[in-house]
């Protein structure tokens, strides 16, 4: 509110715009940030839950788990694709891009590719979202000879390893 007054002219402080407010029982009530993300084309395939929650490996380049988050910044909202190694919870590939394609997580998988060069039949834990489950991510998954495994509907915690993580 008081920026918006002083934008208009006015010379106030926040002290004085309260005081004023409460006056009036006047409330600010603040957008919630919030972006729709996609949902899969029921034509495409889903893989089997592989981890079943088990989100520990033994050893590096056995789980690789991705996921998508959305981040408002100066030039508006940003996608994120992340890459993840299970076993060290380090981010081993990522790609940001003003929209959420197929393209999107696929550039976040090449690079965690080139980067960590993993033996095959390396599993690869998402969620179901419509960029996970095209023809195209699937047939990029098969070309790096990497096993698709993805959570089950409405399990949120599915997906927690990203947030558990000591990674920041």
């Amino acid at each position: 509110m008081v920026k918006r007054l002083r934008k208009e002219g006015y010379k106030v402080g926040r002290y004085f715009v309260r005081k004023i407010m409460h006056r009036l029982r006047l409330k600010v009530a603040q957008r919630v940030a919030y972006k729709v993300t996609t949902k899969r084309k029921h034509t495409d395939a889903v893989a089997d839950n592989l981890l079943n929650m088990n989100f520990n490996p033994t050893a590096a380049n056995q789980v690789w788990a991705g996921d998508v988050s959305y981040l408002k910044t100066g030039e508006g909202w940003m996608y994120l694709a992340v890459v993840m190694d299970l076993y060290s919870r380090r981010i081993v590939g990522w790609h940001i891009d003003k929209r959420m394609t197929v393209d999107l997580v696929s550039k976040a998988l090449k690079k965690a590719h080139n980067l960590r060069q993993p033996p095959k039949g390396v599993v690869f834990h998402s969620d179901r979202g419509s960029q996970y489950t095209s023809k195209d991510y699937q047939k990029l998954l098969g070309r790096y000879g990497m096993r698709a495994s993805m959570g089950d509907v409405g399990a949120c915690w599915d997906m927690q390893w990203l947030s558990d993580s000591s990674v920041v």
